[in-house]
């Protein structure tokens, strides 16, 4: 269990917890403003960096911006004004988070990115994009035999998902005989969305009219999509997503998702954490750096060995 002051807020809510800022100043405060505070992967992160932050002796306040790029500026700024040491950015591009990272700069808090790239004076970023897109979109395509059909359900508010579009762009136009249908999600609606997405795309692939597969730039998404399949008993559809939540895992298990590149997403809030003390220790010769954890591609057949090497990736 992680000890220490730990607050949630949903952004709209942020400004009214300056009052209690008090709370926290005996301990230096981490902001972390994140895209879906409730979403696996980022929750995953969210715990990492508690436990890093914690025994640096910090409070953390997660700020739940919901999918809002302007709720994630607001969000960044409040951190400001109560006094935050410093602040990470949950999967937010930095080309979208001007207003806060000046207000940030203006300052002098250090301002890192999970997924949202380096730039604008972010001292250092994480958080697998197309790295986690390569080896998957490859299987796709080899999967396919290199024809056929793909539904990609894709994401354009977050840096990760515009990463891994690009990567999984440039692999498939190899192969001009897949024919790809993009369709983009809402955060919140991911769900919901997939499973919309897939019902219209289903109905224009009927069983066996080829090789079809649908992919997710992360696993939630095709996830959605999973629940049209299985109402329709749709078993021709391969289906591959990215992060390896519980639910891709239970999943794979199942029978129902074909593959999924884990993103040990943990371990990356614990390293960012850590490279931003390292940031502010070094001051000025610190230079902007990029942190790095590979990712692990989980099928059926290794899906069970993986579960118990990692049993916390089923939580």
């Amino acid at each position: 269990m992680i000890k220490g002051f730990i607050t949630i807020l949903a952004a709209g809510a942020a400004v009214a917890a300056s009052s209690w800022t008090a709370m926290a100043d005996s301990k230096p405060l981490l902001g972390l403003v994140s895209i879906s505070a409730n979403e696996a992967n980022n929750q995953r992160f969210i715990q990492g960096a508690t436990k890093a932050a914690t025994a640096m002796g910090w409070d953390v306040s997660v700020i739940d911006a919901a999918g809002s790029a302007d709720q994630a500026n607001a969000a960044i700024q409040n951190l400001v004004q109560r006094g935050a040491k410093a602040v990470i950015d949950l999967v937010f591009p930095v080309s979208s988070l001007g207003a806060g990272l000046n207000a940030a700069k203006a300052a002098n808090i250090p301002v890192a990115t999970w997924g949202g790239g380096l730039g604008a004076g972010v001292v250092a970023t994480d958080g697998a994009g197309g790295p986690l897109a390569q080896p998957i979109t490859d299987m796709i395509v080899k999967d396919l035999g290199g024809k056929g059909a793909i539904l990609a359900l894709t994401y354009h508010t977050g840096q990760v998902c515009r990463e891994r579009e690009e990567v999984f762009d440039k692999i498939v136009a190899k192969s001009p005989d897949i024919k790809v249908t993009k369709n983009e999600v809402r955060i919140p609606g991911f769900f919901q969305d997939g499973a919309q997405y897939a019902t219209a795309w289903l109905a224009s692939h009927p069983a066996n009219s080829g090789p079809l597969a649908i992919w997710g730039c992360w696993d939630d998404p095709a996830i959605g999509a999973i629940s049209s399949l299985r109402q329709q008993a749709r078993t021709d559809v391969k289906v591959y997503g990215e992060n390896g939540n519980a639910q891709a895992l239970a999943a794979i298990k199942g029978g129902y998702m074909t593959a999924t590149a884990w993103q040990d997403s943990f371990t990356e809030g614990q390293r960012l954490v850590e490279t931003m003390s390292e940031a502010m220790k070094a001051g000025t010769s610190w230079q902007p750096k990029e942190v790095v954890v590979p990712p692990v591609i989980v099928t059926k057949a290794n899906v069970d060995a993986f579960i118990a090497e990692h049993p916390e990736a089923t939580r």
